[in-house]
């Protein structure tokens, strides 16, 4: 799949024209000039250019690639300890299995909420966590990463404080930072209540018959647990491993928040805990260097396919096309009626984000475009940059290009396709309510 977005990308070189945006540094961070847009020479991508931005593209995801395989070593090592088997298995045993259903609804929350405080690849590692509490239930692999990746994508795209979209958006339309946030919370507790209600219904159909879910037949070796769950209690080996493991979240927390440290920190802090887990468990030298290296085996597929899809990037900017979408898209919304115009700038920004995955990347590369036209239009600055959200935000659950997605799904071992199948309804339905939400919001002048 993703192959094949690497060769259109490749043969839209050829048929559209190479142009830009003049920018300028406004406060140390590049930015779009509104109607500077020129067309240039064409870049045409060749065969050769094409395979060639592969390894181009693993050398600018490095830093999540390896993010993965430091969450995968993390969580490799924690597991070798039985402390996260233990953990989860205590807590399924206490609050009894009669409540399965309720635990998923949490859950979802849970890691909404992270989503929407902490960031979106802070919580690569917390996937798997989601993945033992899921099997512990009697579900699959799918309704793990429903619990966490959706949960976490909805939550962070959607949140009313995301420094990356409404904040950057913010700073160029000369707004008050997250000012009308009740709207956009509103619509975040929505989107994540319909996220829980379709976790609990694909749930209670897996329940009926596994082999109706989609995750029948994926990799589950090492995410089971191996006794009964009324056996399960809390040692004080799983205890020091726990601890550490949340010191060690707490302390990133407060790196993330007080220093800006972002995911190369992270990375660090997760190789951390791993030695720390390991030397508490007093794991010997040879055990912790197995289970590093049956932990980054486990991690390699999903980390290779970061990679993978950050080559689509690669090309677009090699080929000088990506301005040249963005240019013709706004230029497709004059004229349209208010509402009309509304959402078609949401759905143009569903179209951006899949040649630019970064939210700030795409906030400081369309909005300086789209503000001035949303004032054309007749929307108020405030409703363009809720349009905007709303595309990235939402359509980053199936953006094959952004690499903490595909982290997130590697970390607990579903397969993109199954991904897609699983999501795509739940997309469409948030979708939905979003724009209803953003029609309410130009009605009431927003």
């Amino acid at each position: 799949m993703l192959f094949g977005i690497i060769v259109l990308v490749t043969i839209l070189t050829y048929i559209l024209p190479a142009g830009t945006y003049e920018r300028v540094m406004v406060d140390g961070r590049s930015r779009v000039v509104p109607n500077s847009y020129s067309q240039g020479t064409s870049s045409p991508i060749s065969l050769l250019g094409m395979f060639r931005a592969i390894p181009l593209g693993f050398k600018a995801a490095s830093d999540i690639i390896f993010i993965v395989l430091a969450g995968s070593i993390m969580f490799g090592i924690m597991e070798k300890s039985k402390a996260v088997e233990n953990a989860v298995g205590t807590l399924v045993r206490k609050l009894g299995l009669e409540r399965k259903y309720l635990i998923v609804v949490i859950l979802t929350f849970i890691f909404g909420m992270l989503g929407v405080a902490v960031g979106y690849e802070n919580n690569i590692a917390l996937v798997p966590i989601a993945a033992l509490v899921s099997i512990a239930l009697g579900g699959d692999l799918i309704l793990a990463a429903g619990i966490s990746v959706g949960a976490m994508t909805v939550g962070f795209g959607l949140s009313p404080i995301n420094p990356y979209t409404v904040g950057t958006g913010h700073k160029i339309a000369e707004l008050s930072m997250f000012s009308g946030w009740e709207v956009r919370t509103f619509l975040c507790a929505a989107a994540l209540s319909m996220m829980a209600y379709y976790n609990v219904r694909y749930f209670k159909r897996i329940t009926s018959d596994y082999k109706l879910g989609l995750g029948h037949g994926l990799d589950e070796k090492g995410l089971t647990l191996s006794h009964p769950i009324d056996s399960y209690k809390m040692n004080v080996n799983s205890w020091l491993v726990i601890s550490i493991f949340l010191i060690g979240l707490g302390v990133s927390l407060f790196g993330v928040f007080n220093h800006g440290w972002y995911i190369n920190e992270l990375s660090a802090i997760f190789l951390m805990i791993a030695f720390a887990c390991g030397v508490g468990s007093k794991m010997s030298g040879d055990t912790i260097s197995a289970s590093l290296l049956d932990s980054v085996s486990k991690a390699a597929p999903g980390a290779f396919m970061v990679g993978f899809a950050t080559t689509i990037k690669v090309l677009m900017d090699e080929g000088q096309i990506g301005d040249t979408i963005s240019f013709y898209l706004a230029d497709m919304l004059q004229g349209l009626p208010l509402y009309a115009s509304a959402i078609s700038m949401s759905l143009s920004q569903c179209v951006i984000n899949l040649f630019i995955p970064s939210g700030s990347g795409q906030a400081l590369a369309t909005l300086p475009v789209m503000i001035p036209l949303g004032e054309v239009l007749g929307l108020t600055r405030q409703s363009t940059i809720l349009a905007f959200q709303i595309g990235d935000g939402v359509t980053n659950l199936v953006n094959p290009t952004l690499g903490g997605l595909i982290a997130m799904l590697s970390m607990c071992r579903v397969p993109l396709d199954r991904w897609l199948r699983f999501i795509s309804p739940i997309v469409v339905s948030v979708l939905l309510l979003s724009w209803v939400v953003l029609v309410l919001a130009v009605m009431i002048g927003y």
